[in-house]
C-alpha cells in the first residue's frame, strides 16, 4: 500500500512542477504576488498528499486530493476527496468528500477589520460505513467568516455556522442510536506569519450539537504550518488535526500548487 501511495505522490509532484516549468517558460510573470497566508484571499490550487488518521480502534491512511477553483477574486468552490485503507476492516476506498463555497462580501472595510465573507460547508456520505470509510450521514453548515488584521504577522479570522447533521442511513447502526442533530460551529483561525515565505494556520474548532434532547459538545482543532517553496507557484504543507473529545487525530502532508 506504502508504495503505490509514494509512487502516487511522487507523480503528482512531478506533474505539478513540469507545470510550473512550462508557466516560467511562457515569459509571462505575475502581476501581484499571492499571499495564501489569509484564508480570504481566494486562488485556484491544487493539493495533493497523504494522510494518516489514527482513532481508538482502527486507522486510516492513503491521499488527499483537495481542489479550490476561484471564480474570481471573491468567490470560491473547495472540493476534499480522500481514499483511504481501513485497518480495522481491510478495506480501501473513497470517503465522504467534502465541499465548500466562499464568497468575501467586503474587503478592506477599516485597517483593521479586512474582510467579511460567507460559507456553505457540505460533506456528502460517499464513503462505506460498513467498511469503516463513512458515516452515512450528510453534514450542512452556512454561516460568516470575519477577518481582523492584529499586526502585520498576525491575522484572526474567526466565523460562526449553523450545522445540520441527518440521520444515518446505514443499516449497521441500530433504530435507537439513529439521530438527526443540529447546533453550532465556531472557528478562530490564527494566521501567523514568520516570514515572507513561512507561515503557520492555528484552528480551534469547537461545536455544539442537540441531539434527541440533550447537547453535547466537541473540541478539535487544526494546525497547518506552510512553507512557500516558489512564489506563486508551489508550497508545501503539515498538518495536525486532534479531536480532543474523541481521542483521535490526524496527520497531513501536502504539496499545493498554484493555477
Amino acid at each position: 500500500m506504502y508504495k503505490y501511495l509514494s509512487i502516487l505522490l511522487c507523480l503528482t509532484l512531478l506533474t505539478g512542477l513540469a507545470c510550473v516549468k512550462g508557466q516560467d517558460s511562457s515569459g509571462k510573470s505575475a502581476i501581484k504576488e499571492i499571499d495564501p497566508s489569509k484564508p480570504t484571499n481566494l486562488y485556484t490550487q491544487l493539493n495533493a498528499g497523504v494522510e494518516y488518521q489514527h482513532e481508538k480502534n482502527e486507522t486510516l491512511y492513503g491521499p488527499r486530493i483537495n481542489v479550490q477553483y476561484a471564480l474570481n477574486a471573491n468567490n470560491l468552490i473547495l472540493v476534499e476527496m480522500l481514499a483511504l485503507r481501513n485497518s480495522r476492516t481491510g478495506r480501501f476506498g473513497i470517503t465522504d468528500t467534502r465541499t465548500r463555497y466562499f464568497k468575501i462580501l467586503k474587503r478592506n472595510i477599516s485597517k483593521k477589520f479586512i474582510a467579511l465573507g460567507t460559507l456553505l460547508d457540505v460533506t456528502a456520505p460517499t464513503g462505506s460505513f460498513e467498511n469503516g470509510l463513512g458515516s452515512s450521514s450528510w453534514t450542512l453548515s452556512a454561516g460568516t467568516i470575519f477577518g481582523l488584521l492584529l499586526s502585520k504577522k498576525l491575522s484572526l479570522f474567526p466565523g460562526l455556522s449553523y450545522v445540520h447533521i441527518t440521520k444515518p442511513a446505514s443499516d449497521k447502526i441500530p433504530p435507537l442510536l439513529k439521530h438527526a442533530a443540529n447546533g453550532l460551529g465556531l472557528q478562530f483561525n490564527c494566521s501567523y506569519r514568520f516570514n515572507k515565505t513561512t507561515f503557520m494556520f492555528i484552528n480551534p474548532l469547537p461545536t455544539f450539537l442537540h441531539i434527541n434532547g440533550n447537547w453535547s459538545s466537541n473540541w478539535a482543532a487544526e494546525f497547518s504550518l506552510n512553507k512557500i517553496v516558489k512564489p506563486n507557484k508551489v508550497k508545501v504543507n503539515l498538518g495536525y488535526n486532534p479531536n480532543f473529545t474523541t481521542g483521535a487525530y490526524a496527520l497531513r502532508f501536502g504539496t499545493t500548487f498554484f493555477l
